[in-house]
């Protein structure tokens, strides 16, 4: 049997935070936009690569965030199925779509990086691969919703499913230290390269909270309407076949013909 679902409601934290969404966004994308002129006008190419090779700078720090999404969905599955709280699960679906939007760019733009700098759009390495498998899991979470099955039974699958997916993360930061083919186990950067890319890394943090915040007040609220709407659908009679809705005084008119 299924526990008892805390209302989307029950607590006030993540109305604290909601506010500063659009905010943090648009100095997340300001601070991104400062950091490409850095990264061209100031941070100089690699030697055997060209210019393609700063494609890096904004390659490297979605991976980063977009494995930090999984991680976040990771730890609201768990205490999603700890407290039942709605607040975890829109949490959980925010990340995931969060993880899946930059995760999905990574791949975009680390296969542009690799035709300019390997000859090749897609290879089977094995970083590429456990992303790739990375992607379709959490894709995974996302059609549950779709299910045509009580909400809570739905959200502890997907905050289970969740947490399982989250086991391939590991081997995807991993996997070039593991299997090396086409991905070097380890960059050396200059001080310069150093810098800007830390610089990317920190620029895009605000965007990416941003984002998530967006979207798991949008999750917050889906939630309260499918609560609504399903408190109105349990308040209202039941008509059955032959029975009138109730009259004013709460008597019910039959309307089937005597034979």
């Amino acid at each position: 049997m299924d526990r008892p679902l805390t209302p989307a409601g029950a607590s006030r934290f993540p109305g604290l935070l909601f506010p500063a969404a659009p905010w943090l966004a648009l100095a997340g994308g300001m601070s991104l936009a400062a950091c490409q002129w850095r990264i061209f006008a100031h941070t100089p190419a690699a030697e055997n690569m060209g210019l393609s090779q700063k494609i890096f700078y904004l390659h490297l720090p979605l991976a980063w965030w977009g494995l930090f999404s999984f991680f976040l969905v990771f730890a609201a599955g768990i205490a999603f199925l700890k407290t039942r709280r709605a607040m975890w699960d829109s949490l959980g679906l925010a990340a995931t779509e969060a993880g899946l939007l930059f995760s999905s760019l990574a791949l975009l733009s680390g296969m542009i990086w690799a035709h300019r700098a390997w000859g090749v759009w897609w290879t089977w390495d094995a970083r590429l691969s456990t992303t790739l498998v990375m992607c379709f899991l959490y894709a995974g979470c996302l059609l549950i919703q779709g299910l045509r099955l009580p909400p809570e039974r739905r959200r502890a699958i997907r905050a289970a499913l969740g947490i399982a997916a989250f086991l391939d993360v590991p081997l995807v930061f991993f996997s070039a230290r593991l299997w090396s083919y086409i991905h070097p186990p380890a960059i050396t950067l200059d001080p310069e390269m150093k810098f800007t890319l830390l610089a990317a890394l920190a620029a895009l943090g605000p965007l990416w909270m941003g984002l998530l915040l967006l979207r798991w007040q949008l999750a917050e609220d889906e939630t309260r309407l499918e609560t609504l709407a399903r408190e109105r659908l349990l308040r209202e009679p039941l008509l059955l076949p032959g029975r009138a809705a109730p009259e004013a005084d709460g008597t019910i008119t039959s309307t089937e013909q005597c034979p």
